[in-house]
């Protein structure tokens, strides 16, 4: 959607979006919270915004999404020594949460901020 409030995502809630506004009333706990602790999006998804920056297996690129794969893979070429980051965290502010959004780090980089998210390709195998 256009707008995102801290009763749907763990971020620094004393910022409004789109806006920017500072001390809009909202919550900023701070730290993370448990996986779940909001509602799942309408794949059934949970905590894709906030919480925690994950970390997603494309290479760093610094530029659009011109000549990035169309069909799911991830984007192994570029800057492979650093990795993409996306969903911000608890601590960012609300446009950083954006879908578009994200940042690039060496894969070394750890921190309460940044974590990952296991997932597997489903087959039907009978």
């Amino acid at each position: 959607g256009g707008t995102i409030s801290p009763d749907q995502a763990n971020y620094n809630g004393q910022w409004s979006y789109p806006f920017l506004d500072y001390d809009s009333g909202g919550v900023h706990r701070k730290r993370t919270v448990p996986v779940g602790a909001f509602g799942g999006n309408a794949f059934g998804l949970y905590d894709v915004h906030g919480n925690a920056w994950e970390w997603v297996q494309d290479c760093w690129r610094n530029v659009s999404y011109q000549g990035a794969p169309s069909d799911g893979r991830a984007w192994e070429s570029g800057d492979c020594s650093a990795r993409v980051l996306r969903g911000g965290s608890y601590f960012n502010y609300p446009g950083d949460l954006r879908s578009a959004n994200r940042n690039g780090n060496s894969a070394s980089v750890r921190g309460s901020s940044v974590g990952f998210r296991v997932a597997r390709t489903l087959s039907d195998r009978r």
